[in-house]
């Protein structure tokens, strides 16, 4: 079993309209040591988007109800919050980086926990989109192999 590192403190909003699996990924943020702020859709993330200074991620499911959907609220965040690192999630779709913002990542669902980790963290690799505030770390490098 993969061992992950706490992070330093840091606000992600996740914004997904299955509710298992926004606590799901939620809780297993939340003891990573993030804040965790949710939406059911992009409809509410934008209300929370405009009440926050705060936030410093955002992973959003593309398939949800509401006014648009997780790639329009990507590219609407990416705009209006550039400094907000978007990571955007699918079960249904494979979604071309061409699609997305500038910087931000795709992620098929299920997701893989190390890779989403290690995107959240900046240590999946040189040169990577995401930029993570330099106070997340990496996990520690083990000497198995």
């Amino acid at each position: 079993m993969v061992q992950f590192e706490r992070l330093d403190p840091a606000v992600i909003l996740v914004v997904e309209d299955d509710a298992l699996v926004q606590l799901e990924l939620a809780d297993w943020l939340a003891e990573l040591g993030l804040t965790v702020l949710t939406a059911d859709n992009a409809d509410q993330a934008l209300v929370v988007l405009g009440a926050r200074t705060d936030i410093e991620f955002m992973i959003s499911d593309i398939q949800m109800p509401g006014s648009m959907d997780g790639i329009s609220l990507a590219h609407h965040v990416a705009e209006r919050w550039p400094k907000i690192s978007i990571l955007v999630v699918s079960g249904m779709f494979q979604t071309p980086l061409s699609a997305l913002p500038a910087g931000s990542r795709f992620f098929p669902k299920p997701f893989d926990r190390q890779k989403l980790w290690e995107a959240l963290s900046g240590s999946d690799a040189p040169g990577a989109p995401i930029a993570p505030p330099a106070r997340l770390r990496p996990p520690p490098r083990s000497g198995c192999a």
